[in-house]
C-alpha cells in the first residue's frame, strides 16, 4: 500500500535553482544569496530580477528592468471603473484577486511560455500596488493618486496610499518588508500558481489562483492576525495571563509555527530589528513578552516566531491599516510566483498527485423505490 504524507509534508516535486530553506538551521537564501545580505544590501527591484533571471543585475540591467516597472504602473480606466463599483466592505485581498482576473480578460489569453510569462509578470509587479493603494482610498471616499515616475517601487505604493511621499526610513521598511516576502520556495500559494501553470493555462489565471490561497489565514492572512493579537493582549503586564489561556484553550498564537522553520524565522529576526525602530513601543513590549514565553515553552517543540510575527507593528508604524497587510504580502510574492512558473512550465509535466481511497467498492445499486 502507498505511503498517504498529509498535507505533502516534505513531498519534493521538483529540482528548483531558486530558493533554499534551511528549516533547522534557520537559513534562506534566493539564488544562492543570504536573507539577511540582500535585506541589507539589495531592493525589491534589485531581487525580482535576480529570482526571474538568475543572477544579480548590471546597473544598465537593472535600469532598464526599474523603468519597465515603473512604465507599467498605471491601471487601465475600465479597471478603474471596476473598482470603483467593488463593495466597500469587501476583502482586499479579494478585490486584488478579482482586479487580476479583470486584466488578464483585457490582455487575452497568453500563451504559457517562460517568456510570456516574465512579460506579464512585469505588468501585474508593477500594478498589484496601485491596484492596492486604489482601492483604499476609494473605500475611504478620497481621490486615487496617479502613480509616480520618480519613486521606487516600495516608495510608490506609500505615497499613492497617503497621498505624499514617504519618509526614508519608511521606504527602507517597506522595501526590506517586499524582499522578505518576495519568496518561500513551494508554500501553499506557489504550490497553487505552479498547479495551474502545468495545465498550460495562462498567466493570470495562475496569479489568482495564488492570490487565493494567499488570502487564508494558515498562510498570508496570519499577518493581519498577529498584529490583532497584541492588540487584544492590550498591555505588557496581561501578555502572561492571555498566553497561558490561550494554551489551556488550545488557542493557536498567530506568528509562531512554521511547516519548515523549526527554529526561528530568519525573516522574523530582520522584521524585528525595523519594528523596534519604527513601531508603536507599547505593541512593540507586548510582543517582546510574548515572544519570550513562545521562545520559552514551545520552541522544544519545534513552534517558533516565523515571518508574520513582527511584520504588523512595521506596517502599523507606516500607518498601512491592518486589512491591507496580507495584499503587501502578495505584492512581494507576485516575484517568486512569476520566478517558479517560469522555471516549471520550462520543463512543464502536468501535477498531478493522487488520494489514497478508503472507502469501499462493488456496492450494488439500490432502486430508489426499495430504499428505506
Amino acid at each position: 500500500m502507498s505511503t498517504t504524507i498529509r498535507g505533502l509534508e516534505n513531498v519534493y516535486i521538483d529540482q528548483s535553482s531558486i530558493c533554499y530553506i534551511d528549516g533547522r538551521g534557520g537559513r534562506l537564501y534566493y539564488r544562492g544569496y543570504s536573507i539577511e545580505e540582500l535585506a541589507e544590501l539589495s531592493t525589491f527591484e534589485e531581487v525580482t530580477y535576480l529570482l526571474w533571471f538568475g543572477k544579480l543585475p548590471t546597473k544598465r540591467e537593472l535600469k532598464e528592468f526599474s523603468e519597465n516597472l515603473v512604465k507599467n504602473r498605471k491601471l487601465p480606466s475600465e479597471l478603474l471603473d471596476l473598482l470603483e463599483k467593488m463593495p466597500r466592505a469587501a476583502h482586499p485581498m479579494g478585490v486584488l484577486r478579482t482586479a487580476v482576473s479583470f486584466l488578464g480578460n483585457l490582455n487575452g489569453e497568453p500563451s504559457a511560455t517562460m517568456e510570456d510569462v516574465l512579460k506579464k509578470g512585469i505588468s501585474i509587479t508593477a500594478k498589484i500596488p496601485t491596484i492596492v493603494a486604489t482601492m483604499y482610498r476609494l473605500r475611504n471616499e478620497l481621490e486615487p493618486i496617479e502613480p509616480s515616475k520618480k519613486l521606487s517601487h516600495a516608495a510608490n505604493f506609500l505615497y499613492m496610499l497617503h497621498g505624499e511621499e514617504p519618509p526614508k526610513e519608511w521606504e527602507r521598511a517597506m522595501d526590506v518588508a517586499l524582499i522578505l516576502y518576495a519568496e518561500h520556495e513551494i508554500n501553499a500559494s506557489t504550490l497553487t500558481v505552479m498547479t495551474v501553470g502545468s495545465t498550460l493555462s495562462d498567466y493570470y489565471s495562475a496569479i489568482v489562483a495564488g492570490i487565493g490561497a494567499l488570502k487564508g489565514p494558515l498562510h498570508g492572512g496570519a499577518v493581519e492576525g498577529a498584529i490583532k493579537q497584541f492588540m487584544e493582549i492590550g498591555s505588557p503586564e496581561k501578555v502572561e495571563e492571555w498566553f497561558f489561556n490561550a494554551l489551556k484553550e488550545k488557542r493557536k498564537i498567530m506568528g509562531a509555527g512554521h511547516r519548515v522553520y523549526k527554529t526561528y524565522d530568519p525573516r522574523a529576526r530582520i522584521f524585528k530589528k525595523y519594528a523596534k525602530m519604527l513601531g508603536d513601543k507599547r505593541l512593540y513590549a507586548i510582543a517582546e513578552k510574548l515572544e519570550a514565553l513562545v521562545q520559552e515553552h514551545l520552541s522544544k517543540k519545534g513552534v517558533s516566531i516565523n515571518v508574520d510575527y513582527w511584520s504588523g507593528i512595521v506596517f502599523h508604524a507606516m500607518r498601512i491599516p491592518i486589512e491591507l497587510y496580507t495584499t503587501i504580502f502578495a505584492m512581494g510574492r507576485i516575484a517568486g510566483w512569476t520566478a517558479h512558473l517560469a522555471e516549471y512550465i520550462s520543463h512543464n509535466r502536468l501535477i498531478r498527485p493522487r488520494l489514497q481511497y478508503v472507502g469501499e467498492v462493488g456496492k450494488k445499486y439500490v432502486p430508489i423505490e426499495m430504499r428505506e
